[in-house]
């Protein structure tokens, strides 16, 4: 028993392992997120697209609007983490969170949505499996693909073609700044049509960034 229990944990391990060398290259199937949402009746529109066919100013909002350090880190901030759990410690009904992209990456291709420990800490090793294995630029390309950017919308192609009726190459920076906007919560704050939230957050997004654009870091994986 012990020796066949051995083979199946040493078997799922290379075959997750083999999975995520594999999305080096190729683009996930879908997703248990993708799942969840079609079969909650929200729909499922997406249609991935190579890293050069997402605008420069969509990356850029995403780093902008999402995570200022991912170039910087390993898969976790760990300052903001911290500021998470004081603030979540303080304020327990109102839980902030502190997901980077490779987080949130690792998320949504490999696990499902929740708070459980398990997930959590499942979350954590994929994380520093892509982060090992895929590297920055192939983990926003993934990220970008993915992502829910609206109720049903996967992805910067469904995203630009929903709201914009054009390709995601040929998005503006209001354009991305709006996209990004919505992120925390794409199932509640509207693109189109414009919620007040989006249309706040979208101008702050902007001003980051401007503020961010010149950084020699991030330049290095969004172009």
């Amino acid at each position: 028993m012990l020796r066949w229990i051995k083979r199946i944990v040493i078997g799922l391990f290379l075959s997750q392992l083999l999975y995520i060398i594999i999305l080096k290259w190729i683009d996930p199937p879908v997703t248990l997120t993708q799942l969840s949402g079609l079969f909650g009746g929200d729909g499922l529109k997406r249609d991935y697209v190579n890293g050069d066919e997402i605008s420069y100013n969509m990356k850029l909002a995403v780093i902008s609007s999402e995570d200022q350090v991912f170039p910087d880190h390993g898969g976790f901030d760990w300052k903001s983490i911290d500021k998470a759990m004081k603030h979540n410690e303080r304020k327990p009904n109102r839980v902030k969170g502190a997901s980077t992209i490779s987080q949130q990456t690792a998320k949504n291709v490999f696990l499902w949505q929740g708070r459980s420990w398990i997930r959590k800490g499942l979350e954590v090793y994929f994380t520093k499996m892509i982060e090992w294995i895929w590297g920055k630029k192939r983990i926003l390309e993934v990220y970008l693909n993915v992502i829910e950017m609206g109720k049903g919308i996967y992805g910067a192609e469904a995203a630009a073609q929903a709201y914009f009726k054009k390709p995601a190459s040929k998005l503006t920076r209001r354009e991305a700044a709006q996209i990004a906007a919505c992120l925390p919560n794409p199932k509640k704050y509207s693109v189109k049509p414009l919620s007040g939230y989006v249309s706040k957050r979208s101008g702050w997004v902007q001003r980051q960034m401007n503020n961010l654009e010149d950084d020699a870091d991030i330049q290095e994986i969004i172009k």
